[in-house]
């Protein structure tokens, strides 16, 4: 589903990413764990194709990035919300759905679906520039969710999101996985990393170990150790 390979990443003199190799199997979940300035976001958008890569490949579907003809199948989260503020949630979805080809019926079934799982099916026709950022952060994760993509790219969905609602919303990542959708969620959240079924763990630009959250865990104490045992390495 998703193949990296020999990917560095370069704004003017600046090395964001470097040399940076790994797949992704369909109906995987897996977390990618670094501190910020690590090249996480920088790393998501190359994936859907939100920049040429300065080198390597980055393969989607087995099609090179960047190009439009995965762009339907991928679901992107991102870390800030690009929502349309004078618009209401049915009216950026609506907006969000027909961009990706939905229609009528199907539309009205997925806008009904994704606005209950957030849980604003209440505030459905509020303007969002009223909304909290808790509340836009869930109309972004229902855009992402409303043409129900094959890969679905998360930057740090749970930020601002209470308790119960970011438990239903691993339940539901947990849910898709199960009928094959392909997940890379970034989080500081070490809880919800050790619900993912491999790790990457990304520092300075460069990848420095991946595993399954037990393995990492076995290996150096705890996930948080591997990023002090690899530093200056």
């Amino acid at each position: 589903m998703i193949v990296v390979r020999g990917y560095s990443q370069s704004f003017g003199k600046k090395d964001v990413l470097k040399e940076v190799d790994f797949s992704i199997e369909r109906g995987e979940m897996v977390g990618l764990i670094g501190p910020s300035g690590s090249g996480k976001t920088t790393l998501i958008k190359s994936l859907i194709g939100m920049q040429v890569p300065t080198k390597g490949t980055v393969h989607v579907f087995n099609e090179q990035q960047p190009t439009l003809k995965v762009s339907k199948q991928i679901g992107y989260m991102a870390q800030s919300d690009a929502l349309y503020d004078d618009l209401t949630p049915k009216g950026n979805l609506k907006y969000f759905g027909k961009l990706y080809g939905l229609r009528k019926k199907k539309l009205a079934e997925r806008m009904e679906y994704v606005l209950h799982f957030v849980d604003l099916a209440r505030d459905a026709d509020r303007p969002i520039h009223s909304f909290s950022g808790g509340m836009k952060r869930r109309l972004s994760l229902a855009i992402a969710l409303i043409h129900e993509p094959q890969i679905l790219l998360l930057d740090e969905p749970t930020v601002g999101i209470d308790p119960k609602l970011k438990r239903t919303f691993w339940e539901e990542f947990e849910a898709l996985r199960s009928r094959g959708v392909t997940i890379l969620v970034t989080t500081h959240i070490m809880d919800e990393a050790e619900r993912c079924d491999r790790l990457l763990l990304i520092q300075d630009g460069r990848l420095i170990d991946a595993g399954t959250p037990q393995e990492l865990t076995n290996r150096f104490g705890s996930i948080e150790n591997v990023f002090i045992q690899k530093e200056g390495v």
